[in-house]
């Protein structure tokens, strides 16, 4: 048995009115971001495209450790569907800062030359641990695969109206660069991430027999291009959609180009 999900759009300031296909933003909205509700079986990871035209707030995420009540840990990855030629990701700092450092350019807006801009390019994929300070430059389109948490402290917001949380920020901050082992790239083969929350692979027409094995369970499916369906004919998702399924096994991938796969570790 296998369902699609329902997708939801997202207004967002820094979203585009002009939305690659197979989306289209309805009129006179700018989309953000495209999400899929978390089902029952698979309820600790969220999936989600992301358009950007402007620059998102500079934020940091709590891990499980340390959230506090009513708070949830969130880690996360972004890959990278689409760019724009100077387009970049804020990811971590270019040298070791205190949390003074951080909270005096947070105030002062120079928090921006502290971090590292990654130039992003398609295939890019980063994965971002819990604690890390970052931000998603403008002209990208993302798949993130997150914890499935709304917790988000904001450091920096380029004078927009909302509100930061620099008390909360400061104290789950690293201070640190971004480790080059949390960056890889589609050429490095399907494994995107095998991480301590989820596990998500890329896959290009069937799966191998390897990616069986490490799907025997509830999982999130999200063509990127062709389609997947359900043997058993209930339930089947082109581009720009994503079905829930109670394993790789019980999926029909004879119309698949690219897959993305994910599911809790």
């Amino acid at each position: 048995m296998a369902r699609q999900l329902p997708t939801r759009m997202v207004d967002k300031v820094w979203g585009r009115d002009v939305l690659p296909a197979p989306f289209a933003a309805p009129p006179g909205e700018r989309i953000g971001e495209i999400w899929f509700e978390p089902p029952p079986e698979v309820p600790q990871v969220l999936v989600k495209y992301l358009f950007t035209s402007e620059k998102l707030s500079v934020q940091v995420h709590p891990s499980d450790a340390t959230a506090l009540p009513g708070e949830a840990g969130k880690e996360e990855c972004w890959l990278v569907l689409d760019a724009e030629p100077d387009a970049r990701l804020a990811i971590g700092f270019e040298r070791e800062v205190t949390p003074a450092e951080i909270e005096a350019a947070a105030k002062d807006g120079t928090i921006e030359t502290l971090l590292t801009w990654h130039p992003a390019q398609p295939g890019d994929l980063f994965y971002l641990p819990a604690g890390t300070v970052h931000a998603i430059g403008p002209g990208l389109s993302l798949v993130e695969v997150q914890q499935t948490s709304d917790t988000t402290f904001r450091l920096y917001d380029y004078g927009r109206p909302r509100e930061l949380h620099l008390e909360r920020a400061l104290a789950v901050a690293e201070g640190t660069p971004y480790a080059a082992q949390h960056r890889r790239t589609i050429a490095d083969g399907p494994v995107l991430v095998d991480g301590p929350h989820f596990r998500l692979d890329r896959v290009e027409g069937a799966p191998d027999a390897a990616t069986m094995a490490a799907y025997p369970g509830a999982l999130l499916v999200l063509p990127l291009a062709g389609e997947v369906a359900a043997k058993d004919g209930s339930a089947r998702a082109g581009a720009g959609e994503c079905l829930v399924a109670h394993g790789l096994g019980t999926l029909d991938f004879s119309g698949a180009g690219v897959t993305l796969l994910t599911r809790s570790a």
